[in-house]
């Protein structure tokens, strides 16, 4: 057992290292696919897009092996410092980030820049897993579910004022970890209920969504009357009120905020999504471009390096978030699928080996783990076929980026090496 241990590789499960090969492989092709021009292709040529992914993909092997060599008890008890560490990259871009785009959300070392958020991620799912794995953690206590909401957000927030929204909304993911360990799903279902309130809002103005909620509230609070009679009047008036107060507020506050503080551009990306507003020229360009060319695929793609669209550069920024768009018009229905496939079996694989863990610790960064990949994918295929507004996050393991790729590969193989040693008493 002990030379079990000193081995790195004894125990991985291969199954997800072949899933995450078959990711970072076909992504890569995929990049080769959206950043290759006539006079610019050859493989090895590391001044390109797909050069410079080949060389991320190259250094992750040593990362990997770092990553393997520490065994899992390093990960559990270095938790917390990993975690003050990440808020301190994120502190840190505020006076010394480099401004991209708007947002300041990466170091410039010269030669290569790292992005902070893509890294905080996996701290935060460990340090949410040290906090809820601690024997005397009682979730059920409403102050211990504040703190686990200030471990998760408060990354998110430091993200938010970068500002980098898409990424500061990946940390939503966390809880379906919470709800895994306890947490009640009226959180959930009451964060449901405000977003559905925020877009009834955008469509049809707050004035006639407050009439509807209000008349719908009225109705409910006279049907419980009608069961409880007065006592229930008499315990519950308090409540009522907020009801109507808290509602009231929010879907006033959110039509306000919508009509004089949002961003135009923020703006404009919620009016196409909601049909009221067409601007395939403009705002909505890529999102436009890239149903057209993943509609272009038809079921068997045009083949690789065939895709007329995707040579002809006309969704902008292709090789990162749009990559999707891309596998769409080469490789078709029957390619797209493919690589949602791949996604389910990755994360049917970690939530199988997560229940498996006699560890808690192992378990609750495994539902970390899936639940954050599972957002990513949700979020940037539904953007990339106009299902979702565009928010700016890559797709795991396959959009362009050495940030991106590093993050997930940290992310996941330290899963891998957690559950490799689940079954040993360190």
């Amino acid at each position: 057992m002990r030379q079990e241990r000193n081995n790195i590789f004894a125990g991985i499960d291969w199954i997800l290292v072949f899933l995450y090969i078959a990711l970072v492989g076909f992504g890569w092709v995929n990049i080769y696919a959206a950043s290759k021009t006539e006079d610019n292709h050859q493989i090895f040529d590391f001044t390109t897009k797909y050069g410079k992914q080949l060389i991320w993909i190259g250094l992750s092997t040593p990362l990997v092996i770092a990553i393997l060599f520490f065994n899992s008890k390093f990960y559990e008890k270095y938790a917390s410092i990993l975690y003050i560490i990440s808020l301190f990259s994120l502190i840190l871009l505020f006076p010394f980030g480099k401004e991209i785009n708007g947002a300041k959300s990466w170091f410039n070392f010269g030669f290569m820049g790292l992005q902070p958020s893509e890294f905080a991620k996996a701290c935060t799912a460990l340090a949410v897993a040290k906090l809820l794995s601690d024997r005397q953690y009682n979730f059920k206590l409403v102050k211990n579910q504040i703190k686990a909401f200030i471990i998760v957000f408060f990354p998110a927030f430091l993200i938010f004022l970068q500002p980098d929204a898409g990424s500061a909304i990946i940390y939503l993911s966390f809880f379906f970890v919470l709800n895994r360990e306890g947490l009640t799903l009226n959180y959930i279902l009451l964060g449901s209920g405000f977003i559905i309130l925020f877009i009834l809002t955008i469509f049809f103005g707050s004035k006639w969504v407050v009439i509807i909620s209000f008349l719908l509230i009225t109705i409910l609070v006279a049907y419980l009357f009608y069961r409880g009679g007065k006592r229930f009047f008499r315990f519950n008036w308090f409540k009522i009120v907020s009801v109507y107060g808290i509602i009231g507020i929010f879907i006033l506050g959110t039509g306000y905020i919508y009509k004089n503080l949002l961003p135009a551009h923020q703006k404009d990306r919620f009016d196409i999504l909601l049909g009221k507003k067409v601007d395939n020229k403009g705002i909505g360009y890529n999102s436009y471009q890239s149903e057209l060319t993943i509609s272009s695929g038809g079921f068997n793609g045009k083949g690789f390096l065939k895709g007329d669209l995707t040579q002809g550069d006309f969704v902008p920024e292709q090789h990162t978030d749009y990559i999707f768009s891309t596998v769409g018009e080469e490789w078709g229905f029957l390619g797209s699928s493919l690589v949602i496939i791949l996604f389910m079996l990755l994360l049917y694989r970690i939530i199988y080996l997560a229940e498996t863990h006699s560890n808690k610790f192992g378990r609750i960064y495994g539902y970390g783990l899936a639940s954050i990949l599972f957002f990513h994918v949700i979020v940037n295929i539904g953007m990339v076929i106009g299902l979702l507004p565009t928010v700016g996050i890559p797709l795991p393991f396959f959009s362009y980026g050495g940030s991106s790729l590093w993050g997930f590969t940290i992310l996941l193989f330290i899963f891998i090496r957690l559950d490799a040693h689940k079954n040993y008493d360190f």
